[in-house]
């Protein structure tokens, strides 16, 4: 009757490992496989120990069974920290296995030397099974215990760690683990205070690989890593190719063939440099690869259809073997990003002619405006087209001489900007912007706000338009484009580089054709006399790095003026 609970052991251990075989056979655990082994294994040797006749054979069954104390609680032992979520140290674990060993190999030694067991046991029978009896215990077998107690108690400090940090354990695998732990201690050590003639031992490990197989396949529900792959897999459309440090084929499955046939032909462990497309696409992007792993994603069009590849080591057990490729049929997605890069450029294109329109809608009111105001001022007819003519100049001129930091979007809005420099006019009375004499003190005081009126008609104009850069450097052309580099200038004394930009090339702008032109208090200068004091004013009125593209542009000024009645 014992020697048929021990064959009826075995057999359900045998069967619990070919269980767990078939259910984990794509994601084996290191620890769940070393108990399926050992399992069976330890209950082959209660079967040979209740088999035997003779002492020779029950010790070669016994050794077996010390397969239990010595490895097949440790791998409980670490696959419940893992459940448990502790990292043991590799030192640790080499440890932990280098004790067991030890131990296990002293075991080894029963019926040789005096250490594990002292003296040769003897051996007796009960229902109809060999039993050991008249055991007695050397030092080695004393630490052995010890060994199985610190294991006992290492795993059950962890699961109260557990349950106290409340880590994400579910209370079903708790209650599991610590229910496999109690029946475990029970067999082991509970088990010998009820009786020696036979061993219950066997039960209990086949029990506790049974509530073990259960806790591994609830826990690959939780795992979404293992979750998430095998969905991939089972739904079939992500393709998947593998290839060595060498770039030799491993392998694929069989949406990766279905997608691209040329793998079909692909020989395992030989290169693939022959196909057309793995020597043109695959190698190349792994080549890129080796270079730059940020770059591990490109596209391949074939038939009709754009597959997305995207690249990553191939790591296995930490150790790096290669390169796996995940490759998707993208069609869809960029036939949808198409469409909406389509729509977007129609849409930009919309937005541009639109923006366009209000810009000239924009620039022919201010230009009106400005006009307006020239119609009033007796001193300065056509003072606006020929400022914004000359300012396109001298922009023309610093962009063919590269100066730096000078934008497309800079030149434009400077251009358009030029027209409304003296919008603050309108502002001024006529007695006094019509006055054909000189200003008096007060009067030119009443003259100089038209620099901060026109700012801020400029604002009011254009505020609330999408284009806040073009409306900032209106407002500053107009407000500043008679300071001065020397500070003497109004209407904020500006001095050097902190007045703005755009209104320092205004200024110059502004003054050449005041020289050169006709005005009813003043007779135009010659271009040798306007030269001569815009030269003596760099640096003092006008901001000196301007000065050489001036004189870039200097000639194309006064054949302007000539060609425009001047």
């Amino acid at each position: 009757m014992v020697l048929g609970f021990y064959y009826a052991m075995l057999i359900i251990s045998l069967v619990m490992a070919l269980v767990y075989a078939f259910i984990f056979h794509k994601h084996f655990d290191v620890n769940m496989t070393i108990m399926a082994i050992l399992v069976p294994v330890i209950n082959l040797g209660f079967v040979i120990l209740g088999h035997s006749t003779n002492i020779l054979e029950a010790l070669a069954g016994l050794k077996l069974t010390y397969i239990g104390g010595c490895f097949l609680l440790p791998s409980t032992m670490f696959l419940i920290f893992k459940i448990c979520g502790v990292n043991l140290k590799p030192w640790m674990r080499m440890l932990i296995l280098f004790v067991s060993t030890a131990v296990f190999c002293t075991a080894l030694t029963i019926g040789h030397l005096d250490i594990f067991y002292i003296g040769i046991p003897t051996l007796s029978s009960f229902g109809g099974a060999s039993y050991i009896t008249d055991k007695h215990y050397g030092f080695m077998h004393t630490i052995f215990y010890v060994m199985v107690g610190l294991f006992y108690l290492a795993t059950i400090a962890v699961i109260v760690i557990s349950v106290i940090k409340k880590h994400q354990i579910p209370a079903r695998i708790l209650f599991m683990v610590i229910l496999s732990l109690t029946i475990a201690v029970f067999g082991f050590f509970g088990s010998r205070l009820i009786t020696n003639k036979f061993e219950i031992l066997p039960a209990t490990y086949n029990i506790g690989m049974i509530i073990f197989i259960i806790i591994a396949s609830r826990l690959r529900l939780y795992d979404a890593s293992d979750s998430v792959t095998d969905s991939l897999v089972e739904k079939g459309d992500t393709g998947f190719i593998s290839f060595d440090s060498r770039s030799r084929y491993l392998g694929s499955n069989l949406t990766a063939k279905e997608m691209i046939p040329e793998i079909s032909n692909y020989k395992v462990d030989r290169s693939v440099g022959n196909f057309d497309i793995a020597k043109t696409y695959i190698l190349n992007y792994i080549d890129e690869y080796k270079k730059n792993p940020d770059n591990n994603r490109f596209y391949l069009k074939l038939d009709k259809k754009t597959y997305l590849f995207h690249l990553n080591q191939l790591n296995i057990s930490r150790f790096y073997h290669g390169y796996q490729i995940l490759i998707r049929d993208d069609t869809k997605n960029q036939e949808y990003i198409k469409l909406i890069q389509n729509y977007n450029s129609e849409l930009e294109k919309q937005v541009k002619e639109k923006t366009k329109n209000i810009q000239e809608i924009q620039n022919k009111f201010v230009l009106g405006m400005a006009t307006m105001i020239e119609g009033r001022d007796n001193s300065t007819g056509g003072h606006i087209k020929r400022t914004s003519e000359c300012m396109k100049i001298l922009i023309d001129v610093m962009k063919e001489e590269n100066y730096p930091g000078l934008s497309e979007e800079f030149c434009s809005n400077i251009v358009r900007a030029a027209p409304m420099h003296d919008l603050g006019k309108i502002a001024i009375d006529d007695a006094i912007l019509r006055k054909p004499g000189k200003f008096t003190d007060e009067e030119f005081e009443i003259m100089k706000t038209h620099a901060a009126e026109g700012a801020r008609i400029i604002k009011k104009v254009l505020e609330g338009t999408d284009d806040v850069k073009f409306m900032n450097l209106a407002i500053n052309v107009a407000n500043y484009h008679h300071e001065r580099w020397d500070g003497s200038g109004y209407p904020a004394h500006l001095k050097g580089n902190d007045i703005p930009f755009e209104a320092r090339i205004m200024a110059i702008v502004d003054v050449y054709d005041a020289l050169v032109s006709k005005r009813v208090y003043k007779e135009k200068m010659s271009f040798e006399e306007a030269n001569r004091i815009i030269i003596e004013g760099m640096g003092k009125h006008f901001d000196k790095s301007l000065e050489p593209f001036y004189l870039k542009a200097k000639e194309r000024f006064e054949k302007y003026y000539l060609e425009n009645g001047n």
